[in-house]
């Protein structure tokens, strides 16, 4: 178990000392604050837009993550040798691999934490035609980002410590202060109840995108034990818009009882059962009941995968 988790949290402070994760992390935080701030002219489903959007920036830029994490964990340690390095040791392949996929759900559950919380704000900044732009937000989450970045380079500057591993860790810890911050005034800036006009629904949406993105990372870990991160990515983005299509090119002729189509459509995964926009329109709500259920969807699944990537990589050849 020690060796579980010690390999789990070093391949996770890896994976956030990438440059490119934080760099996913800011960009697609600052995107999603953006977009409240876009006129959208929507004919007063304005803020149903934002969200929308937001969702969809969690679940391309989740993609992303999930796929170069993998690549990052896996195969390239097995490519330079580190992996070898590593089983050289009392560890098992099945420790090995499961701890990676433990690493790598870590840094995405970081990364579409602080996408979540940027995706409440956005809620909060949302207007309609008659509104205009929460400038005065904007301008405490952009100084937030900023400070973010000048705290590490501080840090790497004068304590010789990581810059992007610091620079992460100071972006979700100003992210959370501006949240604070920002929720405790209304858009004239004046102090109002806390978080007045969050949509908080957002909350098991993103929980619902984080179950997507754990089975993504399960398929990318089983690439990545064979592929490189082009592969992977190719794959795993094929399987991607193939799940999104499977009630319509699968669901019909399974529910017509063809074996192949049931088969099929067993195998591939449903993310339409994940992404649940229209729940967010009016006064919907997004039960936890049915994210319990989608919880037991991705554990099944998700352990299918893991077994067929620890198939792939027992007679990997890592010397």
């Amino acid at each position: 178990m020690r060796q579980l988790v010690s390999i789990a949290m070093n391949a996770f402070m890896e994976l956030i000392r990438q440059p490119i994760y934080l760099i996913l992390m800011s960009c697609s935080a600052g995107f999603i604050v953006f977009l409240s701030c876009v006129p959208y002219f929507g004919f007063g489903d304005d803020p149903k837009l934002v969200k929308d959007s937001v969702l969809a920036v969690m679940m391309l830029v989740g993609l992303f993550g999930a796929v170069m994490s993998a690549a990052a964990s896996v195969s390239h340690e097995i490519r330079t040798g580190t992996a070898l390095a590593v089983l050289s040791k009392p560890v098992g392949r099945v420790q090995f691999l499961l701890a990676k996929y433990l690493g790598v759900f870590a840094a995405l559950v970081l990364l579409t934490f602080v996408n979540m919380v940027a995706s409440l704000l956005a809620s909060r900044m949302a207007y309609d035609a008659y509104g205009d732009v929460d400038t005065r937000s904007l301008a405490i989450f952009t100084l937030a980002l900023v400070l973010g970045y000048g705290v590490a380079g501080f840090s790497n500057f004068f304590l010789r410590r990581p810059f992007v591993a610091d620079a992460v860790f100071c972006l979700v810890g100003f992210e959370l202060m501006a949240f604070v911050a920002i929720n405790f005034l209304d858009k004239e800036g004046n102090l109002q109840t806390f978080a007045t006009g969050v949509d908080w629904r957002l909350v098991p949406a993103s929980v619902l995108i984080l179950f997507a993105l754990s089975l993504l990372a399960g398929l990318a870990i089983a690439c990545a034990t064979r592929l490189d991160l082009i592969p992977t990515l190719a794959i795993c983005t094929g399987f991607f818009l193939l799940g999104l299509m499977s009630d319509y090119l699968l669901g019909r002729p399974a529910a017509a009882g063809d074996w192949w189509a049931k088969t099929l459509y067993a195998m591939v995964p449903n993310w339409q059962l994940f992404w649940l926009t229209d729940a967010l329109e009016g006064g919907k709500a997004i039960p936890w009941s049915y994210v319990g259920k989608a919880l037991v969807y991705v554990a099944g699944y998700l352990g299918a995968t893991l077994a067929l990537a620890l198939v792939f990589f027992e007679d990997r050849e890592l010397s």
